[in-house]
């Protein structure tokens, strides 16, 4: 009871007394589609309390911009907090959680990489989901609580992968079985594992530059799209997109060019000659060219903007005085005021720093980030090698010893490090790094 009647002051105290009127005054956003409802539920409230007065439900203009409000349901909800836990998108921006509910569920595939294991993680979330009106029901521990609310995230985790297709004789699934257990096994699998986290990397890092332009054009931010959305696209693929069509080019042609000293002397000689790491005609005048561009892209994102604020907020700032001249007595004595205070608003510097803090920030990030992207190939690594441990020096050398007591310790142990190491461990590890990606390099 006490609880209910604190409940009940706390709101009360959201609303405000109208003298006059002898009521209550409450303001408050809705979405839309909620209008109905609420006008019903507050006729009900009316009935059930004998009310004398009616409750009057009416719309209001307002000059602030409305609370961000996204529909989710049961299988969405866990994907949009995953989103509004680093930032909550403004009013009527894009919504990344759209794309993180397959991104985000790939990349952890490709961090966490086994097949087996996934069927584990997916048996359980479906054990999850087939209770899922029972265990709403119940109080659950923190953990618990936990795997309950990301049961759908859990559900599109498992690691299905369709690996390399060779020439004449494919393999639909995973990679040649013929690298398992050669010398050459754990360098082939480096080689296409780092490049693929490459490719991937410059595709999600693309996509949330490309979400920025539907903002800026859905807002009519042109100066936004062509000194921000443009020249971003161009450092970003003039560089890391080049790299990534230099992989598939090498992919496809099995040339052996070395990519780390093609981009390096990309920067340092580009007028050299390429010599064995030529993979294509042309290759150099178009290396010139594309670090030009990349170079000429970074001013382009700094000096612009700034200015063109500038000049338009000088030009409507000498808007406002000419209409002065047209006012009446009243309007002259005000008005000098309010513009001037408008004037003093726009601070050059301020908007200039910040503009300088973006674009080192984006051109630092560019390389950074793609770097970053490389934990999909070092956690797929950490646990296929994990895997072979814990499957040959455990389960296997315990069973060689023709001993009944040893093979079943060594299954013990061979089931407890499954279980709590590559299953929870190994789960949460790549959780958080594929959580890192989206929030780091693709949201920002």
């Amino acid at each position: 009871m006490v609880r209910r009647e604190k409940a009940v002051y706390d709101i009360l105290d959201m609303l405000n007394f109208d003298v006059t009127k002898k009521c209550l005054v409450g303001e408050g956003w809705c979405p839309i589609f909620a209008k109905a409802q609420i006008h019903e539920v507050l006729q009900r409230a009316t009935f059930d309390s004998n009310s004398q007065v009616g409750i009057i439900f009416h719309v209001m203009d307002a000059v602030d911009s409305p609370p961000t409000y996204f529909r989710t349901n049961h299988f969405t909800n866990a994907f949009q907090e995953i989103v509004d836990a680093y930032g909550v998108a403004r009013y009527e921006e894009a919504n990344p959680a759209v794309y993180t509910v397959i991104t985000f569920p790939f990349l952890f595939a490709v961090m966490f990489g086994d097949w087996g294991h996934g069927i584990c993680l997916l048996l359980g979330a479906l054990v999850l989901i087939a209770r899922e009106s029972r265990l709403s029901t119940q109080k659950l521990g923190s953990f618990m609580e936990m795997l309950f609310g990301g049961r759908y995230v859990l559900l599109l985790i498992d690691a299905h992968t369709v690996g390399l297709v060779k020439y004449r004789d494919p393999y639909p699934f995973g990679v040649d079985p013929s690298w398992c257990g050669s010398r050459s096994e754990l360098p082939f699998l480096n080689s296409l594992k780092m490049k693929m986290s490459i490719l991937l990397g410059v595709a999600q890092m693309n996509l949330g530059i490309i979400l920025s332009y539907f903002n800026a054009h859905f807002f009519g931010s042109s100066l936004d799209i062509w000194y921000q959305f443009v020249p971003q696209m161009i450092f970003l693929n003039c560089l890391f997109g080049y790299l990534s069509l230099l992989i598939i080019i090498k992919w496809c042609t099995g040339f052996q060019a070395d990519l780390y000293h093609v981009m390096i002397y990309m920067f340092l000689s580009p007028t050299d000659d390429l010599g064995d790491n030529q993979l294509f005609w042309g290759q150099r005048p178009l290396q010139i060219l594309l670090l030009l561009l990349a170079i000429v892209a970074v001013p382009w994102m700094l000096l612009p903007k700034p200015f063109i604020l500038k000049k338009f907020h000088s030009e409507r700032f000498q808007g406002r005085t000419y209409r002065m001249l047209g006012a009446s007595e009243m309007d002259i004595d005000v008005e000098p005021d309010s513009a001037r205070q408008h004037h003093e608003e726009f601070n050059f510097s301020e908007v200039f720093v910040h503009q300088m803090i973006h674009s080192i920030e984006f051109v630092l990030g560019a390389v950074s980030n793609t770097a970053s992207y490389l934990r999909l190939w070092a956690l797929s690594l950490a646990h296929s090698e994990l895997s072979t441990v814990f499957y040959e020096k455990v389960l296997l050398l315990a069973w060689g010893y023709d001993n009944i007591v040893i093979g079943l310790l060594g299954l013990a142990v061979f089931a407890f490090a499954t279980a709590f190491i590559l299953l929870m461990m190994e789960t949460l590890s790549a959780f958080l790094h594929a959580l890192r990606l989206h929030w780091v390099e693709f949201q920002n």
